[in-house]
């Protein structure tokens, strides 16, 4: 996706996108009132947020991200609500000591960047108490996922393709295999692993207008890696293109476009 500032710039839009896959995966996991979360990669702190409430005054959150910024803004987020019962930290959970008291660990889209997936998920076990519960959501295969193939395919009628990158490698897909994901927290030390599918139609940078999702889509994740350093006229074409790709999915709430991705729970 984009960097920590764009995020941040980015946020309500993102978390209005994002939010009816977040809520899944924290329905799958399901904290409860006293619970002890961690958050991680909780960057913006919308999810934070939605964890506090459900553990209420009697539960507390820890969300974990590499991101000043980003924490920054959870930061602002928290204290305008007047939360007693998060705290945030920077760090990277692949190896940032964490407390071993947490009922709860989630995630949204915040753990297939990791370099050594089976290292991060054994630092995170660690937090996690005896049959505490790991909770996430993370996208299926690249051919799944149109609301970001659909502007890629729109820009790369404009520039060269970019060299294959490898299926496993850390990014948005590292966790497309189904199987590969149960291997991993297995090996981490999780058991009762449970990967459900999940497809919908996703509001395309949580837009109300065509030209609102066409400009999310030319400026974020793989397609701004792909238009960064172009001249003007071919950003121009591009971006013109990717609004005609994205018009056939124009509604009355912006562009919706299709999504999978995977709900995984397991238990430590």
């Amino acid at each position: 996706m984009v960097s920590g500032p764009g995020w941040v710039a980015r946020q309500e839009q993102l978390d209005r996108m994002l939010e009816p896959l977040g809520d899944l995966a924290i329905a799958a996991v399901a904290p409860a009132e006293g619970d002890r979360a961690l958050d991680i990669g909780c960057g913006c702190g919308a999810t934070t947020i939605e964890l506090a409430r459900h553990v209420g005054a009697r539960g507390h959150v820890l969300g974990v991200d590499i991101s000043e910024p980003m924490l920054s803004r959870a930061r602002e987020r928290c204290d305008a609500l007047g939360l007693t019962n998060v705290d945030l930290v920077r760090g990277d959970a692949q190896q940032t000591p964490l407390p071993s008291d947490r009922d709860v660990a989630f995630s949204r889209f915040g753990v297939m960047f990791f370099e050594d997936p089976v290292a991060a998920f054994a630092n995170i076990a660690t937090a996690v108490r005896p049959r505490g519960r790991l909770g996430f959501v993370c996208w299926q295969d690249r051919s799944r996922n149109p609301w970001m193939g659909v502007p890629m395919a729109a820009a790369l009628q404009h520039v060269p393709s970019p060299p294959p990158t490898p299926p496993e490698a850390p990014g948005p897909y590292a966790f497309a295999d189904r199987d590969r994901v149960a291997r991993i927290l297995e090996l981490a030390g999780f058991d009762s692993v449970t990967i459900d599918p999940v497809e919908l139609d996703i509001l395309v940078g949580g837009a109300a207008t065509l030209d609102g999702a066409a400009e999310f889509a030319a400026d974020s994740g793989s397609v701004r890696t792909l238009l960064a350093g172009v001249d003007d006229e071919t950003r121009r074409r591009a971006a013109a293109s990717i609004r005609a790709a994205l018009a056939p999915y124009s509604g009355p709430e912006g562009v919706r476009v299709g999504c999978a991705a995977w709900i995984v729970s397991a238990r430590r």
